[in-house]
């Protein structure tokens, strides 16, 4: 029977673009029901035409659903794909980064921790809990194939409302580093073996090798006769040297780019220390300028879409699209996957969301359990952790003074501010944020 594929957030277009291609590229999935939603007609519009236009080029069966209306687009769905931002570029990314900015605290990406992941993640996981009440009464067994960001904070707020919505958050980091690594070292990236866990943007390759042997001697020295790392694949801002910065003091690689984890700790963007942004190549407001060159790009992208007879479609390393077709053929897959502790991180706290291999078959998604990773490591992300079991518990609970905490525990914030400034620029991001954050976080400034 033909599956049903449901894409909340179906407007990011280019995103929706590499799944849907993706998924049709396996027989099992070319015959699906692609319902796509989103509350902006327009890219809704301009995502249809591309999705059709994916099956029209693959000679596939499937079809292409649009709607507006979420509860539709959830009826009956096998697989639920999320990938949205509440708030968008304006007014919400601006208000975290400008407002900030003003207290002396810059950021990079804002999305994952500190002020900014906590404010997405009080503007994202009500969606998130909506969603999850609908499948739990629309598609009972389908599985959420969660993209959107803060992906640990949400993960571990859906399970803490939700535990019975089968879930994972998925994300593309680790496959980034092995082709980022390949890069540098010049080897084929499907040659790399490796092992990774911990939370999402801050899990560590525990394992990196080639041929049986260790790449760290060869990263390591590479760094330290400035050989490494090359110039970068993916952001051309950004230099990857934060990332090989810690390495060098805590041993081992990190899954997400020098952009983000240089906004994660305290070690690189400080007050008086210029030197640092320029030695690291640390791109501060990096976020909203992407935000800004993506929306100019996208005006021509819709175009050529909109004219061409056909689109190519390249399969992307998005782990969706595999999952499913392992879930529908009981096929064998291992996907990186953000799930609630339940043991596979004993390490780590019970129910913090955590990233680890997961075996994906016709059983769903089974995390594998990792017992090895290094105490400083473990540090590091409990640092993260703190930060998100308090923002967890301020939404769960509808507690504002939790989201205060939070921001005091995050390691970049309590780095440059006092916990007085840290009180009133949460409260000025509460208040600027509106109506865009739950009713109990809402703030009325006095006039």
């Amino acid at each position: 029977m033909p599956k049903k594929i449901a894409f909340i957030g179906a407007g990011s277009t280019i995103f929706m673009k590499n799944i849907v291609g993706d998924a049709l590229h396996f027989p099992a999935l070319s015959d699906a029901t692609f319902a796509l939603m989103d509350i902006d007609t327009s890219r809704l519009e301009e995502s249809e035409v591309v999705a059709k236009k994916l099956v029209a080029t693959m000679g596939a069966a499937a079809r292409v659903e649009t709607t507006t209306d979420r509860r539709r687009a959830l009826d009956g769905a096998d697989f639920v794909v999320t990938a949205f931002q509440i708030g968008g570029y304006k007014p919400s990314t601006v208000i975290d980064f400008d407002i900030p900015r003003q207290y002396g605290l810059r950021q990079t990406i804002a999305d994952t921790l500190g002020v900014g992941g906590i404010m997405r993640g009080l503007r994202t996981v009500p969606h998130l809990w909506a969603i999850a009440a609908d499948m739990a009464e629309l598609c009972p067994d389908a599985l959420m194939l969660q993209y959107v960001n803060p992906m640990a904070i949400n993960t571990w707020a859906l399970a803490e409302r939700y535990p019975h919505v089968k879930q994972v958050g998925l994300c593309h980091s680790v496959q980034n580093t092995v082709e980022e690594i390949a890069h540098d070292l010049d080897l084929p990236k499907d040659e790399i073996q490796y092992k990774v866990a911990g939370v999402n943007h801050v899990a560590f390759f525990v394992k990196f090798e080639h041929g049986g042997q260790s790449l760290y001697p060869a990263l390591r020295e590479g760094y330290r006769a400035g050989r490494l790392p090359k110039p970068p694949l993916h952001h051309k801002r950004c230099p990857n040297k934060v990332r090989y910065e810690v390495m060098e003091h805590l041993g081992y690689f990190c899954t997400e780019s020098s952009e983000h984890l240089a906004e994660y700790v305290p070690w690189f963007i400080k007050d008086g220390r210029e030197d640092l942004i320029e030695q690291f190549g640390i791109p501060l407001d990096e976020y909203p300028r992407r935000c800004v060159e993506q929306m100019a790009d996208w005006s021509s992208q819709a175009t050529a879409y909109r004219s061409a007879m056909e689109i190519e479609i390249e399969k992307s390393h998005e782990f969706a699209a595999e999952m499913m077709n392992a879930i529908v053929t009981d096929a064998p897959y291992v996907a990186y996957g953000n799930l609630p502790n339940h043991g596979q991180l004993p390490q780590l706290p019970l129910g913090a969301a955590v990233e680890t291999p997961c075996l994906v078959d016709a059983n769903g998604v089974q995390p594998s359990v990792v017992t090895d990773i290094p105490p400083q490591l473990i540090a590091l992300m409990r640092s993260q952790i703190n930060v998100q079991e308090l923002t967890v518990r301020a939404l769960t609970e509808e507690n504002p003074e939790y989201l205060y905490h939070a921001a005091m525990m995050d390691p970049h914030t309590a780095a440059e501010l006092d916990l007085r400034q840290i009180r009133s620029l949460v409260t000025d991001l509460l208040a600027a944020h509106g109506d865009w954050v739950p009713e109990w976080a809402r703030v009325r400034k006095a006039a």
